[in-house]
C-alpha cells in the first residue's frame, strides 16, 4: 500500500504545504544513475546536475539505483562514496530538499548515508500531491511482476534477518559478491530486452488504485516514456549512461505548468 506522510513544507503543494507568496519552484525527479568510479562522465553529469541544474528546484527526488551497488553504510569510508554524499549534502545546505528511495541496487542505503547526504528516505511506493496533482512514486522493480524469480529474490533479500546477516559479513566479502553480481548484470544487458523485465499493466493498475493517484513516476526499466493508461498517466524515468555507447540521461520537472521530460544540461 503506498505510504503518504508529510514531506518538508514547500510551495509545491506536497503534504504539509505552507502558504507562500512567491511562485513555487519546481520538483525534479531522477533515477537509475548507477554511479560508480568506473563511470566518470556519468558522475560528472550528476555533479553538474546537483551544483547547477538543481539550483532551480524546490526539491530533488531520486527514485532508486543512485549507485551501481551499495553494500552497507560502511561504504562511506570509501573516498568515492563519501564524495558523492558530501556533494548531495550541499542541496540541503542551499535549502533544496533531497528525497531518496531505495532501488534494487542500493536498497541497503541506511540512516548513516541519509544523514551524510542530507537526505530524507522515502518508502516505496510513496504518494505526494504536487501542484494539485496526486502522484505515486516508485522505483519500479516491484511492478515487474512477470519476473517471478526476481520478485522472490526481492522479498528474500529485504527480510530484516537476511539484511542483518549480510551486513555482518566482512566488507571485502560483500564487495566481492556485489562485483560478481554486477558483472552478471552487465552481461545480461547485452541480451535483447524481454517483456518479463518490464512492469506489467496489472501491477501499475493496482498502484493507481491503491494510491488513488492520477500519475505514476518510476524508473528501473531503463525505458523512458510517457504512457497513457486506463487509470492515468505513467512516466518512466531515463537511466543515466554517458560513458559507453549512446549517451542517455534526463529528468522530470513538475511545476505549475505540468510535467516535462528534460535532457541533461538543459538548465
Amino acid at each position: 500500500m503506498p505510504q503518504e506522510t508529510p514531506l518538508r513544507s514547500t510551495a509545491a503543494g506536497v503534504p504539509g504545504e505552507g502558504q507562500h507568496s512567491q511562485p513555487a519552484r519546481p520538483l525534479f525527479f531522477i533515477s537509475d544513475l548507477h554511479l560508480s568510479e568506473a563511470l566518470p562522465q556519468t558522475v560528472a553529469a550528476f555533479e553538474h546536475f546537483v551544483r547547477v541544474t538543481a539550483e532551480q528546484a524546490d526539491s530533488v527526488f531520486i527514485l532508486g539505483d543512485l549507485f551501481e551497488y551499495w553494500i552497507g553504510d560502511d561504504m562511506l569510508a570509501e573516498p568515492f562514496a563519501a564524495r558523492m554524499a558530501a556533494l548531495m549534502h550541499t542541496l540541503s545546505e542551499r535549502g533544496i530538499a533531497l528525497y531518496i528511495m531505495h532501488g534494487n541496487r542500493d536498497f541497503l542505503l541506511g540512516k548513516r548515508f541519509m544523514k551524510a547526504a542530507g537526505a530524507i528516505w522515502l518508502p516505496d511506493p510513496f504518494t505526494i500531491t504536487a501542484f494539485g496533482t496526486r502522484i505515486a512514486l516508485a522505483h519500479g522493480d516491484a511492478q515487474c511482476t512477470a519476473d517471478r524469480g526476481y520478485q522472490w529474490f526481492r522479498r528474500f533479500a529485504r527480510m530484516p534477518l537476511v539484511r542483518m546477516l549480510f551486513l555482518a559479513w566482512p566488507f571485502k566479502w560483500r564487495q566481492a559478491l556485489a562485483q560478481r553480481l554486477r558483472r552478471n548484470s552487465d552481461a545480461g544487458r547485452m541480451r535483447p530486452a524481454q517483456p518479463r523485465y518490464d512492469v506489467t499493466l496489472n501491477a501499475t493498475a493496482a498502484l493507481f488504485r491503491q494510491s488513488q493517484a492520477a500519475t505514476i513516476i518510476h524508473g528501473h526499466t531503463h525505458r523512458p516514456a510517457c504512457h497513457h493508461e486506463a487509470n492515468g498517466t505513467r512516466w518512466v524515468l531515463p537511466d543515466w549512461e554517458l560513458d559507453h555507447g549512446e549517451q542517455r540521461g534526463g529528468y522530470l520537472q513538475i511545476d505549475a505548468s505540468g510535467i516535462k521530460a528534460l535532457p541533461l544540461g538543459s538548465a
